[in-house]
């Protein structure tokens, strides 16, 4: 009896000992990332990250709610699937970065170095992107509704199919921009360079587009709709089949560009500038044209 208690007893003490030993090599998820740049899937949230060097550590599918990561060098991390809900990534270095499939809705991302980033598909909504520079970038497929991209660098960038309702991107810099099959729709490009962007297909229907800059884009088949072009610089643009029906392009230049089978039912050209304009086919119907009298 005295021998199966004792026995029991050591049994015991091994097995706390164990435990213990195994919950002191549960090591802290924060302390694994900055030791070893490897924390797929961990949870971190509400971490505090700022100022460090993750350059291609690897996170993917990691849990960032609330994390600190700004100012922190990101260059070429993987971060594809992660989930950023509330994080602030203010100032930090995401160039070459993996976001593909990420989710930062609501994320301040004002400031920061995307270049050449990886967000196809991601989730953005009402993201802040003030003057980020996300030229190089590849936004195909994703989610930016009402995301203030104010002064943001989006030359060379990728956002076809992308979702931009309601965005604000005004003096942003979008120049050989693909923006093709893009949703626009009630966005806000005002003062933007879109010089030689393609706008093929997309939907820019009640967007405010004055005095943007839109020299040699390609908006073919592009829907325009009720939009507002004052003063828009539309010089060679290709608006072959273009939707400009009750657009306002009072005092915009459209010289050389290509309104070849375009609609301008109802569309205000007030003062704009066809000069080596191709109109054909065009339908101005209703239009306000250039010299104030009203197309039959």
């Amino acid at each position: 009896m005295l021998k199966s208690f004792c026995l029991l007893s050591v049994a015991i003490v091994f097995l706390f000992s164990a435990d213990n030993h195994a919950r002191g090599t549960n090591t802290d998820p924060v302390q694994q990332l900055l030791t070893t740049k490897q924390c797929p899937k961990c949870n971190l949230f509400g971490a505090y990250l700022g100022y460090r060097d993750l350059s291609k550590a690897n996170l993917a599918g990691a849990y960032l709610g609330g994390a600190n990561l700004s100012n922190t060098n990101l260059t070429g991390a993987n971060l594809s699937g992660v989930d950023l809900t509330g994080a602030s990534l203010s100032n930090a270095n995401l160039s070459e970065a993996n976001l593909a499939g990420a989710y930062l809705s609501g994320v301040s991302l004002s400031r920061t170095d995307l270049t050449g980033a990886n967000l196809s598909g991601a989730t953005l909504g009402k993201v802040s992107l003030l003057r980020a520079n996300l030229s190089r970038a590849n936004l195909a497929g994703a989610y930016l509704s009402g995301a203030d991209l104010t002064g943001a660098n989006l030359s060379g960038a990728t956002l076809s199919r992308t979702d931009l309702t309601g965005a604000n991107l005004v003096q942003t810099i979008a120049v050989g921009t693909n923006l093709s099959n893009s949703n626009l729709f009630l966005s806000n490009l005002q003062e933007a360079n879109l010089t030689d962007a393609n706008l093929t297909n997309a939907r820019i229907g009640n967007a405010f587009i004055s005095l943007t800059n839109l020299t040699s884009a390609n908006l073919t088949k592009a829907l325009l709709m009720q939009s507002s072009l004052y003063k828009a610089n539309l010089t060679s643009a290709n608006l072959t089949n273009a939707n400009l029906s009750q657009a306002f392009l009072v005092q915009a230049n459209l010289k050389n560009a290509n309104l070849k089978n375009a609609e301008l039912s109802q569309a205000n050209l007030s003062s704009a500038k066809l000069d080596g304009a191709n109109l054909e086919g065009a339908n101005f119907q209703a239009a306000i044209m250039p010299d104030l009298k009203i197309h039959p």
